[in-house]
Order: C-alpha cells, then sequence, then structure tokens
C-alpha cells in the first residue's frame, strides 16, 4: 500500500506547480522558468527551517516521474517542428545551428577549465549545458507574435532544433561509455526510427478513434523501450526521445487534438515535477557565496553566441533588426541545458556546486536575451496579425501569457 508519505509529498510538489502556474501568467513568462525558480527557493527555505533533503527530491518514485516528464518534453520538442522548414531552409538552419552549439561549447569549455580551473570532464559538461538554445521558450516566442507562420520563424525554429541536436549528440558522445551495448542501441534506435512512421500510421489507421488512447500507449511504450535501452548502455533516456518526435513530426503533427492532450498529460502532470526537482537541487547559498563565477558563465554562454552567430546569421538575414532579434533568441537556454547539467550531477561529473551554477545560467539565458530581443529588435514588420483563441495551443504550453483550455 502506498504510504501517506508519498501521497503528502506529491500534494506538496503540485501545489508548488499551482503557485508556479499563477506566478507565470501573472509575469508573462515561461511557466518552466517559474518552476525551475519556485523549486530552488523552495528547496532553500525546506532545507534551512526543516532540514536536508526535506523536500524529498531524491525519492525514486519521484526521480521517475521527473524523469519520464523530461523525456515527454524532449519528445514534443522534436515533434512540434515543422519538417518543412528542414527541406526549404536547410543550409541556413544547418549552418546558423551547428555555429550556435559549437561557439558556445568551445568558448565555455575554455571559460571552465581556464578561467574557472574546473578539471577537463566538468569544463566539457558546462561547454554541453550552455551550448544549448531553448526550443520551448523560443517556439512559445514564435507563437505568440505569429512569426511560427512566417519563413523567418520558421528558420528560427528549425535552427534551434539542430542546435539542440548537436548538443543532445555532444552529451552522448563525450559522456557515455563507447561498448558492444552501444552498439546494440545504436542499431536498435536506428531501426525504430525508420520503422516508427510506418507502424504509427497503420496503428492510427487501424485502430485510432475506437480505442482508449492507443496512440499515446504507443508512443510512451517506444520512449520507455529505447529510454530502458538508452540506460542499458550508458547512455541517456532522453537523448532518443528527441530523434524519435522529428521522425514522427510528420505523422502525429496532423492531429492538433491530440498533440494538445499529449501536451496536457506532459506539462500538467509530469514536467512540473521535472522542474521543481530542478530548481531544489540548486544551492542558492552556493551561488551567494561566489556571484563571480555565475556572471562569467553567463557572459560567456551570452557573448560566444552573439560573436559566433551575429556574422553567420548575416549571410542570411540583411536587416539588422531580423539579425539581432535572431541571434538573441538562439542565444537562450532552458530545457536541455537544465537537462545536460542534471546528467553531470547525478552521474558524478560535477558538484552540487558546479551544477548551481550551471542551472542559473541556463535560467538567466532565458530570461534576459528573450526580453533584451522583444524589447529593444522586435521585427515588426514581419508580424502577420495575431493568432486568434482557437489557433492558440492552450494551458499545455510552456508560456504564462496562454489561455485556459475551453471545454
Amino acid at each position: 500500500m502506498v504510504a501517506i508519505e508519498q501521497f503528502t509529498i506529491a500534494a506538496v510538489w503540485l501545489a508548488l506547480a499551482l503557485i508556479s502556474t499563477i506566478l507565470a501568467y501573472r509575469l508573462k513568462i515561461s511557466m518552466a522558468l517559474v518552476e525551475i525558480c519556485v523549486g530552488a527557493l523552495a528547496g532553500f527555505f525546506a532545507t534551512q527551517y526543516i532540514g536536508p533533503d526535506a523536500m524529498h527530491s531524491n525519492e525514486d518514485w519521484l526521480i521517475f516521474i521527473a524523469s519520464s516528464g523530461a523525456i515527454l518534453l524532449t519528445f514534443l520538442a522534436g515533434a512540434e517542428l515543422d519538417p518543412a522548414s528542414l527541406k526549404t531552409k536547410t543550409k541556413e538552419i544547418m549552418i546558423i545551428g551547428f555555429i550556435g552549439f559549437l561557439a558556445p561549447f568551445l568558448g565555455c569549455t575554455a571559460i571552465a577549465r581556464f578561467i574557472l580551473q574546473w578539471d577537463a570532464t566538468a569544463s566539457l559538461l558546462a561547454g554541453v549545458a550552455l551550448s544549448t538554445t531553448s526550443m520551448a521558450v523560443v517556439y512559445a516566442v514564435m507563437l505568440e507574435y505569429g512569426f511560427n507562420k512566417t519563413e523567418y520563424g520558421k528558420g528560427i525554429l528549425g535552427a534551434c532544433f539542430i542546435n539542440d541536436l548537436c548538443t543532445v549528440i555532444a552529451l552522448g558522445l563525450l559522456f557515455a561509455p563507447f561498448t558492444y551495448k552501444t552498439v546494440v542501441f545504436i542499431i536498435v534506435a536506428i531501426v525504430t526510427f525508420i520503422a516508427m512512421p510506418t507502424i504509427t500510421t497503420k496503428l492510427i489507421k487501424r485502430y485510432a478513434y475506437k480505442t482508449a488512447a492507443i496512440r499515446t500507449k504507443w508512443i510512451l511504450f517506444v520512449l520507455f523501450a529505447l529510454g530502458t535501452l538508452a540506460i542499458w548502455s550508458g547512455s541517456e533516456a532522453v537523448l532518443p526521445a528527441y530523434i524519435l518526435g522529428m521522425v514522427l513530426a510528420g505523422t502525429i503533427s496532423k492531429d492538433d487534438f491530440f498533440i494538445r492532450r499529449l501536451r496536457t498529460l506532459t506539462i500538467g502532470f509530469l514536467t512540473p515535477f521535472y522542474f521543481l526537482r530542478a530548481g531544489s537541487l540548486v544551492s542558492l547559498p552556493m551561488i551567494l557565496a561566489a556571484p563571480v563565477i555565475f556572471f562569467v558563465l553567463l557572459g560567456g554562454k551570452v557573448i560566444t553566441k552573439i560573436f559566433g552567430l551575429y556574422p553567420v546569421i548575416g549571410k542570411f538575414r540583411t536587416d539588422k533588426r531580423e539579425r539581432w532579434y535572431y541571434t538573441l533568441l538562439m542565444s537562450t537556454g532552458l530545457t536541455f541545458g537544465t537537462i545536460s547539467a542534471i546528467y553531470g550531477f547525478t552521474h558524478g561529473i560535477i558538484s552540487q556546486e558546479q551544477y548551481s551554477y550551471l542551472v542559473a545560467v541556463v535560467i538567466a539565458s532565458a530570461v534576459i536575451p528573450t526580453l533584451i530581443a522583444n524589447l529593444r529588435f522586435l521585427p515588426k514588420h514581419l508580424l502577420h496579425t495575431p493568432l486568434t483563441d482557437e489557433e492558440i495551443p492552450q494551458e499545455d504550453s510552456y508560456n504564462g501569457n496562454n489561455r485556459n483550455e475551453k471545454e
């Protein structure tokens, strides 16, 4: 029988999720960002006034739910990518996406190694965590202003995808041990990726709308099966999820209602545990004790992104506002930066102090570049007519500006 303590912990965490939702709506910023901040504050006060691990962040069942949230959110990020963007703007998104990864990866790795004097593996992990761009934040901004329907917005989203895909690959290549298990995992994953569109299409035609959520059960089964294989091979369960989402983007994205229900499951129940737990593991006293490290890493991430991307983006966009807006949105980070930091912390690659700095920098990079971009460089001449209530994804999006879902 489930202990009353587990229900109590779940109730407390979901109460924090509710508070985060209300704050995100009032402040008009990303809910994921608010959840991380609320988790950090709750963890700080719980530790100060109750005791170590008062949040029970390391309970096995809670870790499983949080990990499931990360997997589903990663899958959705890939599934919501417009496949046409990759075909019509291949050169742009490939070059910008790769430079968007490479410049901060090399720059932040060097900063962590030679300025902060971190060891080699911790420095590489820092480079990976700070090389990301935030698909969640960028997608929310694109949707809010209507850029997602323009070729400009599709180019940004495609570049974000390539950037994060490079991060996922780097995380796997640098830190996952390469053995025969890795070979088995890669072969099975490739076969699965090739077969999934055909099998999923047939499953939808035969059983969809006739059974209880068979598509959701099918996708969850494949994600958890690949996750099991990834962990067995020494990798991370979220790594195949992004690629699987991209592979199925053209298949499941045709049903907006299904995508919205899957987002509701993910964002309504699973990811609050993930982002709150990520925040609860941040040590605020450690950051406040040495804030210079925070500013050095934040400056390193943003500056290397700008110096790497602005000249390259200029090859594809001549308007100054478009170039700066593109560059600043590519400088954001959130989900994959947090995932990479948690991976490093849970696998003993970085310490809790280093983890705290990395997550704090990731959070700041999600807010500061976005605010500057929207306030100073918004390319209004490209804006489409604002979306109607029916066109805007409802409460299942990590954008604090969204309306409540209509029944």
